[in-house]
């Protein structure tokens, strides 16, 4: 089977598991086409990553006259599917309340989808998030492509979802991937039509799982909690500082890894110096999969103190490595961790926080071998990669079974 990825900026270092998700469907005997709209600015440390990015066609990056140039040759060729795609291109900016040249962008990027499709003899897309790259999959399937389909992560994608015009994303397309139960729920409210909100699948997240062998125990004297994921206002690192210097008295041997980087890196910064903990909050850095799942196994317990999130993969990949889980009540992040396997706070609660690090801390490491294990036990019955690429390719061979042997309209 063959069909294609699009993605809005491919690959990224927070975005591991969608190459992983590619790479279990090839696994699998099929071939995947990377699409991509714009590469990603900053330096790609994992190299995995970055042969990734040699692999992938980008759209606009580098390509401004291409993409003319494909305008162009729908204008000339497929004026049929320019008169259909064009109000649903009125329809997103309309609702997105302006932003005419980045809309524009979408359709001139849509239109050399279409053409590479049609060249390649690819006969459905899947696009991941319901933002830019589902809105280019539709409009390719306007221009008359193929069909596509598209993976919700959210919850920022549901915050304005009729701005996003996610109820005409899910009517067009074939079907929709819902990443937990609550994403689901969210992604059903905005469906037009019963019907559409029938479209919607969960196909959980998944990780390798046999590429993390559990960790041994750790050492009772160990006082190292690690933070993985970009450093943004959504992810609420900044309250880590405050909760740590709470704790410092008691725990003086107290270190947090936060692993990653992004904008909020200089409110952190300000927050550690704010309470005096530079010793105890180590800015690390991005880092490759491999390092970061020795510094996670080298630690008590994952913490991601989120404001919003899908399901992380990182809590996964925690699990997997036999460590527990301290994290919030938002989002399908219930779904996965609880009271056997974590601790769970309120989003924004420092004390709540400090709690939940101090109940990490003075566990036993037998008490936290076995929550360990409870949370590397349901990963391996939800959350594999295998478990993903097989529904996956359930959901491809369907929809290309009704869309029958050819792409629907327009010229190659």
């Amino acid at each position: 089977m063959r069909v294609a990825y699009l993605l809005n900026t491919y690959p990224v270092p927070s975005g591991t598991f969608i190459r992983g998700e590619i790479a279990a469907l090839e696994a699998r005997g099929n071939e995947v086409l990377r699409f991509a709209v714009r590469r990603f600015s900053g330096t790609l440390v994992d190299p995995d990553d970055a042969r990734e990015a040699g692999r992938t066609r980008y759209l606009l990056s580098g390509n401004a006259a291409g993409l003319f140039k494909a305008f162009a040759r729908e204008v000339a060729t497929n004026p049929h599917g320019l008169a259909h795609a064009l109000p649903a291109w009125w329809q997103l900016w309309r609702n997105a309340g302006g932003g005419l040249v980045r809309h524009a962008a979408y359709l001139l990027e849509a239109s050399l989808l279409r053409q590479e499709l049609a060249r390649q003899r690819i006969r459905h897309v899947h696009a991941h998030f319901s933002t830019n790259a589902a809105a280019v999959a539709l409009l390719a399937h306007r221009l008359g492509g193929t069909t596509y389909s598209f993976t919700a992560h959210g919850p920022d994608e549901f915050v304005d979802g009729a701005r996003h015009t996610i109820g005409l994303k899910i009517a067009e397309a074939a079907f929709v991937v819902a990443i937990s139960d609550f994403c689901r729920t969210m992604l059903a409210g905005f469906a037009l039509k019963p019907q559409d909100a029938a479209k919607i699948e969960i196909a959980r997240c998944g990780i390798a799982i046999e590429r993390f062998t559990p960790a041994p125990p750790v050492a009772a004297t160990t006082q190292t909690l690690i933070c993985v994921g970009r450093l943004c206002p959504q992810k609420g690192q900044v309250h880590i500082p405050a909760a740590v210097a709470m704790l410092r008295p008691r725990f003086p041997g107290l270190r947090v890894l936060l692993v990653g980087d992004g904008e909020s890196r200089p409110a952190v910064e300000a927050e550690i110096a704010r309470h005096g903990v530079g010793e105890a909050v180590i800015l690390y850095g991005w880092a490759a999969n491999a390092e970061v799942r020795q510094l996670i196994a080298d630690s008590r317990a994952l913490l991601l103190p989120s404001y919003a999130e899908g399901l992380p993969m990182v809590i996964m990949e925690a699990f997997a490595l036999g460590r527990p889980v301290i994290s919030t009540t938002i989002a399908g992040i219930p779904e996965l961790v609880d009271a056997t396997c974590g601790w769970l706070v309120p989003p924004g609660d420092i004390a709540a926080l400090a709690g939940a690090m101090e109940a990490a801390l003075t566990a036993s490491p037998g008490t936290l071998a076995q929550m360990g294990r409870i949370g590397r036990a349901r990963v391996e019955a939800e959350h594999t990669l295998a478990g993903l690429a097989g529904r996956l390719e359930g959901l491809f061979a369907a929809s290309l079974s009704q869309s029958g042997p050819q792409a629907a309209g327009g010229p190659g």
